[in-house]
Parts: C-alpha cells; structure tokens; sequence
C-alpha cells in the first residue's frame, strides 16, 4: 500500500504541466535560466579574450623577432663602419 502511494506520488510529481508550476519554481527556474545565459555570455566573452591574447602575443613575438633582425643589421652595419674608419686610419699612417 504504501509502495503504490509512494508511485502514485512520484507519477504526479512527474506529470506537472507548466501552469501547475508555482510563483517560486516559476522564479527559480527563471533565475536558472538567466544564469545559463550569463555564463554562456561570459564564457563567450573569455573566449574572445583568449583570441585577442593569443594574437596579441604572436604579434609581439614577430616584432621581437624584426626587432632582433634590425638590430644585427645595424651592429653589422657599425661593425663595417667602424672598419672603414680603421682601414683609413691605417691607410693614413701608412
């Protein structure tokens, strides 16, 4: 008896139409929702971050890169300089 009360009970659990809802399941349920909808809004905004991160740092990765170049065409470029000069140098003890 008490079995057949306890499925009687579960089956009308289940069975409840969205207007059998009460005020605050109806706003639990609302809260629930606008919850999902943040986060999803939020995850999607973390993962916009993470792109522009992501780009951020490939672009600081290849101006290091040029600037590393620029700076051994410079050194090279003193580095001739400076043996001109000393070649003149030489040339003018001569």
């Amino acid at each position: 008896m008490l079995g057949t009360l306890l499925i009687v009970a579960s089956l009308a659990g289940c069975s409840r139409e969205e207007e059998a809802v009460g005020p605050a399941q109806r706003a639990g349920k609302a809260l629930d929702d606008a919850g999902a909808k943040v986060t999803r809004q939020l995850d999607n905004e973390l993962a916009r971050a993470d792109r522009a991160t992501r780009e951020a740092r490939e672009k600081i990765k290849d101006a290091t890169q040029d600037a590393k170049g620029g700076l051994k065409r410079a050194t090279e470029e003193v580095g001739r300089k400076v043996e001109d000069v000393g070649e003149k140098i030489q040339d003018a003890a001569d």
